[in-house]
């Protein structure tokens, strides 16, 4: 694997459509971590080329879900669980509908994937110390003060994007026919 000239982390190899190829190899945490990025950069590369309203296409009636909708609703996801669940602060939600996925009309793709990337660089930043042993808990919801292990958090994470990626590869195909990746 090439290393970065600039530190002693090696740079992962790369797909020809540029995300990061999971690790096959190392320690636990990188690989989960490879993972995510790698389910991260799924979700970003089935919204690159699209213009605002091709991103605000539905996938069938009676969904409302959208590209841009699955963009915010990830910020979301990833401001709950490595804010205030991992690191246990007290944070408002990132969109007013607390969820992400209602659209508004002055926010398009880049605003969303601005916001969307903010959460997770602030995820990284606090979780970059703590052991996957480490634990926090459930703020809210039907299983409110549930204890839960930041590598669970990393699982869900994973599984979470997985999960809307297959979405997202078939919203794309609607817009554009575009499959795969």
């Amino acid at each position: 694997m090439c290393a970065d000239a600039s530190s002693s982390v090696p740079t992962p190899p790369r797909l020809p459509d540029g995300r990061p190829v999971p690790r096959f190899t190392g320690d636990e945490r990188a690989m989960l971590e490879s993972w995510l990025d790698h389910h991260r950069s799924t979700l970003a590369l089935k919204c690159a080329g699209l213009d605002d309203a091709q991103v605000r296409v539905a996938a069938v009636e009676p969904s409302r879900l959208t590209l841009l909708g699955l963009v915010r609703h990830m910020a979301e996801v990833e401001r709950n669980w490595f804010q205030r669940i991992a690191a246990g602060q007290d944070v408002p939600a990132a969109y007013e509908d607390g969820t992400g996925s209602a659209l508004e009309p002055a926010q398009g793709m880049d605003e969303a994937l601005a916001v969307w990337r903010r959460e997770i660089a602030r995820g990284r930043e606090l979780c970059a110390g703590r052991s996957l042993d480490s634990t926090g808990r459930i703020a809210a919801g039907p299983l409110v003060g549930t204890e839960v292990g930041l590598r669970w958090v990393l699982i869900h994470m994973i599984e979470e994007y997985a999960r809307h990626n297959g979405h997202a590869d078939l919203l794309r195909e609607r817009i554009d026919g575009v499959t795969g990746a």
